[in-house]
């Protein structure tokens, strides 16, 4: 199979003549394919990334210049991940084998944990990257956040003309470190905006317009026929994603020196801790370099940045008021100017009215208040969040409605016995604990579905009935991967009524198309050397392709109420 990459392996017998390509062709901004090519998802065919050098590794994740030299960030065309049926919350004794696809119910997608990310910014957390292993710190792939995006929002507005999405999800973690132009930049994607990827001084790398990381380009927009709805992630609201930021954070998000920080994870001042320089990226190179790294005793005077007013520290408020003045639709995308005054995040919309379908947008992330002590970056609810979602799952219930929860965190997922698994468990502060909350969960046979970003998975959940005799308690748990690093996917989700009375979801993995030369192109090669690099492994091997048909047994009452409903599926 063809090796694919704008930075991999090069062919010995062919060098000038892809490098030629290389200058000819790679005068893309957001453009991601041909006319006419055809739109795949990952059931017809998977990015499989090449086999690496034995570790340790030669070079680091930013010697980008060296990724083709030593085989890292190149990937071929694997076959597609069919959907595995799953009757995981079924009676024991249930196959389906025989059970078709009656009706089409709804159609939806989701993308989630994009890191929309200011790369020249001195208040990000680069040197726990490349040194420390850290991938959300550092990784090459973030000098393309906003292209992935539009990459993402183009091939949803090319599945939408096919078969016609209901409504969409982004699932929170729209942004790194929670900066306004980070939050302008994702906004103005979404909304097809020109985008200036650029931060402080403007630079241009390569000379010429659409042909590197820092050009402006054209965003495509998502079609003014689909409306999407926005979830808050801990990165929307937190610096990197784990602490509210104290003075000297915001302070070095507008400022001209790269901040200083100490080993946050083990140091108990936390950001109050001092001994090493973030680093930033030099926006003048063409492979995003890094500058100003390191431990404070190596640099004489500290690094220096052009400062940039638009790195500015964002609140929550602030968060859902960008979404209130968007120009995409719907209005507001789930909130209102009153929940951005109030800060109050979480809500539900019913996306027809001609299905009993209820969505339930929940803000699980922790309050801003300073007192947590085990983590920002955990699941969490307080009591006026969790009294909300009783009351819609109430209601929901009553009126007999299909119901879905759309979190930024999962709930009770399998973690890996590691720190970064420990970290994704809920918080100690929360007012229930995931083994409450679930409890509480499974008294609703009409929730059918818990969708989440945060872990970076497509790992999908059982949440089983604690009654073996009433399957309809359990409902299913799908996690959705990030944009930014490898997969780089999104999820398609269908909903189908079966000729049995069940009902399926098909969830779907779906890479963003990235025609050959282009700047997403270039974007997927680093992620897949990131990958690479910082040695992570997929869940599930090799590709992080989890296809499903996920079935699940009704009440009878709501068999009743669908069976009728739905475009008949030939």
């Amino acid at each position: 199979m063809r090796k694919r990459s704008i930075t991999g392996r090069i062919p010995s017998y062919l060098p000038g003549l892809l490098l030629l390509c290389l200058i000819s062709c790679n005068k893309n901004i957001a453009v991601i394919e041909s006319p006419g090519t055809t739109v795949t998802t990952t059931a017809e065919q998977t990015i499989i990334p090449d086999q690496v050098p034995t570790y340790p590794h030669r070079i680091g994740p930013n010697d980008v210049a060296l990724f083709g030299q030593y085989g890292y960030g190149t990937w071929y065309y694997g076959s597609g991940v069919p959907h595995q049926k799953r009757v995981d919350l079924m009676p024991s004794n249930y196959s389906g084998n025989s059970v078709t696809n009656a009706a089409l119910l709804a159609n939806f997608f989701a993308i989630s944990d994009i890191h929309i990310t200011d790369k020249e910014s001195p208040a990000q957390a680069i040197y726990y990257g490349y040194k420390w292993g850290i991938i959300s710190g550092y990784s090459p792939a973030m000098l393309y956040s906003t292209h992935m995006l539009d990459a993402a929002v183009h091939t949803i507005n090319r599945l939408h003309k096919t078969k016609p999405f209901d409504f969409g999800l982004s699932l929170g973690d729209a942004l790194n470190s929670a900066q306004y132009n980070e939050l302008k930049w994702f906004v103005d994607v979404m909304d097809g905006k020109v985008i200036n990827p650029d931060s402080g001084e403007k630079d241009d790398p390569n000379p010429g317009p659409n042909n590197d990381y820092q050009d402006e380009f054209k965003a495509e927009g998502i079609d003014p026929s689909l409306k999407w709805y926005q979830t808050l992630g801990n990165h929307d609201h937190f610096w990197m994603g784990m602490f509210p930021p104290d003075q000297y954070v915001k302070d070095k998000m507008i400022g001209n020196t790269v901040m200083n920080l100490g080993n946050i994870f083990t140091d108990p001042s936390g950001i109050s801790s001092r001994g090493y320089y973030m680093g930033v990226i030099n926006g003048k190179t063409p492979n995003g370099e890094i500058v100003g790294a390191g431990p404070v005793g190596n640099f004489t005077t500290p690094p220096v940045v052009a400062p940039d007013l638009n790195r500015r520290f964002i609140t929550r408020n602030d968060f859902m008021d960008a979404f209130v003045k968007s120009t995409s639709s719907p209005a507001g995308h789930g909130f209102t100017a009153a929940t951005a005054a109030s800060g109050f995040a979480s809500y539900a919309f019913e996306p027809r009215s001609d299905l009993p379908l209820k969505v339930i947008v929940l803000d699980n992330t922790n309050r801003d208040d300073r007192t947590i002590t085990d983590g920002y970056g955990k699941g969490s609810l307080d009591k006026e969040r969790y009294d909300w979602l009783i009351n819609e799952l109430d209601k929901g219930q009553a009126e007999g409605k299909l119901m879905i929860i759309a979190a930024h965190i999962p709930i009770k997922v399998v973690l890996q016995q590691t720190l970064i698994g420990e970290s994704m468990k809920w918080s100690a502060s929360s007012y229930k604990s995931e083994d409450g909350m679930l409890v509480k969960l499974h008294t609703y046979p009409n929730l059918i579905l818990w969708v989440s970003g945060h872990r970076h998975l497509s790992v999908v959940t059982p949440q089983k009935s604690p009654d073996p005799s009433r399957p309809e308690l359990g409902f299913w748990e799908v996690e959705t991967p990030s944009l930014r690093e490898f997969p780089q996917q999104f999820r398609g989700f269908r909903i189908t009524r079966n000729s049995d009375e069940t009902i399926s979801i098909f969830a779907t993995d779906v890479d963003p198309i990235a025609k050959e030369g282009s700047l997403v192109a270039k974007a997927r090669s680093y992620a897949v050397a990131a990958n690479q690099l910082f040695n992570i492994e997929q869940d599930p091997m090799p590709s992080g392709v989890a296809n499903a048909e996920l079935v699940l047994q009704l009440s009878s009452e709501m068999r009743a109420k669908l069976a009728n409903l739905g475009t008949p599926i030939k």
